[in-house]
């Protein structure tokens, strides 16, 4: 819910063109103030913008209405100059939690970052990896040789983790998506689902020879030797979608598409 009245916007765009024109015509029709006040940030751009601002620490606290001034936008509303008071006042809530991703390259050091969409372990040369996938401490998979894997949020399954041909995730489902990047053995596994609160650990098996990235979104470490990935569910965003059109009906209707 927001305060009583119309509320205080705040406008941020990608470098595109097209957003940096909406931003500055939206701006003057509607008055933007300092982000720092706003109940609302108004972001313009494509998908990949929006995973920018939900990194942003005030994504936090202040609900998040896009508009697509980008290319895919599947996490954007269509852009529309008018009406946008009212759009926002009925719009759907989205409530996504991220993932927490902790690497270890080969010198040692750790590095921890934050991940919307997926974090994804990809081979660096034309050396397949190998990876011993543990889940709970436990060993699920003693050796996949891969060009990579991935965990998946629900928000994020219909991003890489369904290009990579894994499953598509309802919103409040709770779960996770382990998908393998083109499997070479087991050439049959096809990935997991697993409970939201599990922790994959992933070990990169012959990591001299065949050196492994971890990216979370598009925060990249090199060299890695292992990846832990956990969901942070003392992290909410909020996302704000057009009545009728939410991300849970996105999801949904995605998995109908032709």
């Amino acid at each position: 819910m927001f305060p009583p009245g119309r509320p205080k916007l705040t406008f941020l765009s990608s470098d595109r063109p097209e957003a940096l024109e909406a931003r500055e015509r939206l701006a003057a029709a509607y008055g933007s103030v300092d982000p720092a006040e706003a109940d609302v940030i108004v972001a313009l751009g494509g998908d990949g913008f929006m995973l920018e601002v939900l990194h942003l620490p005030i994504a936090r606290r202040i609900p998040i209405y896009g508009m697509n001034r980008g290319s895919v936008g599947f996490l954007m509303n269509d852009y529309a100059p008018e009406d946008l008071h009212a759009r926002i006042a009925a719009a759907e809530r989205a409530e996504i939690h991220p993932l927490t991703m902790t690497a270890r390259d080969a010198a040692g050091r750790r590095f921890t970052a934050m991940a919307i969409n997926e974090v994804s372990l990809l081979r660096q040369t034309r050396q397949t990896a190998k990876l011993r996938i543990l889940i709970d401490g436990k060993v699920r998979l003693a050796e996949l040789s891969c060009d990579g894997a991935l965990v998946s949020t629900p928000a994020g399954s219909t991003a890489y983790n369904l290009s990579a041909h894994g499953p598509i995730i309802p919103l409040e489902a709770r779960v996770l998506a382990l998908t393998p990047i083109s499997a070479f053995r087991p050439r049959r596994w096809r990935g997991a689902l697993l409970p939201h609160a599990a922790e994959v650990c992933f070990q990169v098996l012959e990591a001299d020879k065949r050196p492994v990235s971890a990216v979370a979104d598009n925060f990249e470490v090199r060299d890695v030797v292992e990846v832990l990935v956990t969901e942070d569910r003392d992290v909410s965003m909020t996302m704000l979608f057009d009545a009728g059109r939410g991300l849970q009906e996105r999801v949904l209707a995605e998995q109908f598409s032709v």
